[in-house]
């Protein structure tokens, strides 16, 4: 077969005949690698692994009525939607040495205790590195447990096939390779090729499929943009460098809700649950300290509490700086816009700096109150009382606009033992939130003046 070079993006799989320094579909600059192209056809690979199926009617398809599998690992049931679904394919991305191939072995030896067969496929770990990862996890022997070290994906079906696991873990995706492609593994064409027919063996086998991933500098999944549209589920393994904990985030789920959210911490016999993460992130708060305030954040369907810190100090020479970590820099410079105009603080020649503490990041809209009021707080030097929680989106007019979920998120708050919570006032008018009045003080505000006056006293 006639090969030519190409040249293709690596990010978003774009091809040019020649090297480009910038690529004109994804603008990601230095991305292109040469590869050889073969003419269009399926390779040999994909050839010995497809299953050929023929075209059925709607009304003759009985729908699996299956229940989902537990893993054992609450944590990554909730971030899965409640368990494993047969025949999906799930992405696990994040940083290196973030601890995706610990959770996905105490995954293998978790499932192979509840009596299922597991294949773990490692491209990366010889067979006696596993085994001493697996000694210092605690795993028992399990006749349900197989290994193997492979990275051509023509074996690694063949594998599947003789063994017929119920469940198959390939670590990673990066250095699976297939033979009918003539450039190396990592690349756009080799990703796109070995994930496709992994999924395509995945679904006709009814096999649950976990499929490693690496990620770029940036922080997004390394291969083609294609690899998140093709899997099932795609979660994102989050943390701090220098923090033990560690965050599941679910960006995509076809079979239960987005966003949600796993905490672990990482301590030396592998990753531990967190089955009570407000409290771990509140545990070293500093009471009555200026800038700092508690809101009450939605993760997929968890409430989860956290501390924002906010120091404003005066700017020594040139521009004031805007400096975010746990919030989006965009929203924070958006909110300081609104203190300005709308309160009158002068903050144009004052340095802002935002931390969520515990290393989470907020999405929530509802933790914009906090914010600002964080930073009135700092910048007036007026603690915020200890006992009080924050919750509300702020419009650029300076209204407190109402949020979602607020019964659970003040449930949350009570039970760690809040006395008092600030919230939107048309909230306050909910049906619903009546019932959940208890020993809780409510504070409806309707502006984020009202908030100022009530919490900076």
């Amino acid at each position: 077969m006639k090969t030519k070079i190409v040249f293709a993006c690596q990010n978003c799989g774009y091809q040019s005949p020649k090297w480009l320094g910038k690529c004109p579909e994804c603008s990601n600059w230095n991305s292109f690698l040469e590869e050889d192209y073969s003419a269009p056809g399926l390779s040999v690979s994909t050839q010995r692994v497809m299953l050929k199926d023929a075209p059925v009617l709607l009304g003759e398809v009985k729908p699996d009525k299956e229940p989902r599998v537990k893993t054992g690992i609450k944590e990554l049931d909730r971030a899965l939607g409640g368990g494993i679904v047969s025949g999906s394919v799930t992405l696990l991305a994040g940083d290196p040495g973030i601890g995706k191939s610990t959770l996905s072995l105490q995954l293998c030896i978790s499932l192979a205790k509840l009596n299922h067969k597991v294949l773990y496929v490692s491209g990366e770990e010889s067979i006696k590195q596993i085994k001493l990862r697996a000694d210092r996890l605690k795993a028992q022997d399990s006749d349900n447990f197989y290994l193997v070290n492979q990275t051509d994906i023509s074996l690694i079906a063949d594998s599947i096939k003789k063994i017929k696991p119920q469940f198959v873990i390939i670590d990673s995706v990066q250095v699976v390779n297939s033979a009918g492609i003539p450039s190396g593994a990592g690349t756009v064409s080799q990703v796109r090729e070995c994930t496709g027919i992994l999924t395509n063996l995945a679904k006709s086998l009814n096999i649950a499929m976990f499929i490693v991933g690496h990620v770029t500098k940036d922080g997004a999944i390394a291969g083609p943009r294609v690899l998140e549209h093709i899997v099932d589920t795609v979660l994102y393994f989050e943390g701090e460098r220098y923090s033990i904990y560690r965050i599941l985030r679910t960006v995509k789920n076809r079979f239960g809700p987005t966003h949600e959210i796993g905490v672990f911490e990482m301590e030396e016999e592998g990753l531990k649950e967190i089955i009570n993460p407000s409290q771990i992130f509140l545990s070293e708060r500093l009471k009555e300290a200026s800038g700092s305030i508690v809101v009450s954040a939605i993760e997929g369907t968890r409430p989860i509490l956290a501390e924002i810190q906010a120091l404003v100090s005066r700017c020594s020479f040139g521009f004031a700086q805007r400096k975010a970590k746990g919030i989006d820099s965009n929203r924070l410079s958006l909110l300081i816009a609104v203190l300005e105009k709308r309160i009158g603080l002068n903050l144009g020649t004052e340095d802002i700096f935002i931390n969520v503490a515990g290393g989470l990041r907020l999405d929530d809209p509802a933790c914009d109150l906090g914010v600002v009021i964080s930073i009135a707080s700092s910048f007036k030097n007026r603690a915020v009382s200890s006992d009080l929680v924050a919750v509300g989106e702020v419009g650029l007019s300076g209204d407190v606009r109402s949020v979602s979920y607020l019964v659970q998120r003040i449930t949350e708050a009570e039970r760690l033992g809040f006395k008092r919570c600030i919230l939107p006032k048309a909230n306050f008018k909910d049906k619903a939130l009546t019932g959940a009045m208890r020993s809780m003080e409510y504070i409806p505000v309707a502006t984020i003046k009202e908030a100022m006056e009530i919490t900076l006293v």
